[in-house]
């Protein structure tokens, strides 16, 4: 199975229950705090590939839900500038697996990537559970509560 370094949020609901089925499937998890790790464009830029700029950003993040940064009007200097210098409006987690780096958790894209197969019988409940869950929406959002993002501006 696959050694994955797994940047995250300490304290993220839905980063812990990714973990979790990483773990479930057999994957070694080196957990990193996304928030403190020295970042610089060459360490940053791999993780967010092709993807749109946009879909590089947390919608958690308090600047994006306040409008004063909207991702969706940014280039890829601006936003990897902003995020060096914020790096909660990264999307989480960030996830590299040898030299292959990867943004955000959808279930069908990991399982295709690096396998999400639980690797004992005891564990298939809860990465079943796990695996029908929405991992990358901040449950805290959804219940009209103070985001992991919005936690972490004040410690």
């Amino acid at each position: 199975m696959a050694i994955v370094i797994f940047y995250e949020k300490p304290g993220c609901i839905n980063n812990a229950k990714q973990k979790a089925l990483l773990q479930a499937a057999g994957h070694s998890v080196e957990s990193r705090n996304l928030l403190t790790t020295n970042w610089t464009i060459a360490t940053l830029r791999p993780f967010f590939g092709a993807l749109p700029v946009a879909e590089w950003f947390n919608p958690s993040a308090p600047a994006i839900k306040e409008g004063t940064v909207n991702p969706a009007a940014l280039d890829a200097e601006t936003a990897i500038a902003l995020m060096l210098e914020n790096p909660l409006l990264i999307r989480r987690p960030l996830m590299q697996v040898g030299q292959v780096c990867k943004v955000g958790f959808d279930v069908s894209e990991v399982n295709q990537w690096i396998g999400l197969e639980p690797m004992d019988p005891v564990q298939r409940a809860i990465s079943d559970s796990l695996k029908h869950q929405d991992l990358q929406t901040c449950p805290q959002m959804a219940a009209n509560r103070p985001s992991c993002s919005d936690v972490g501006r004040f410690h």
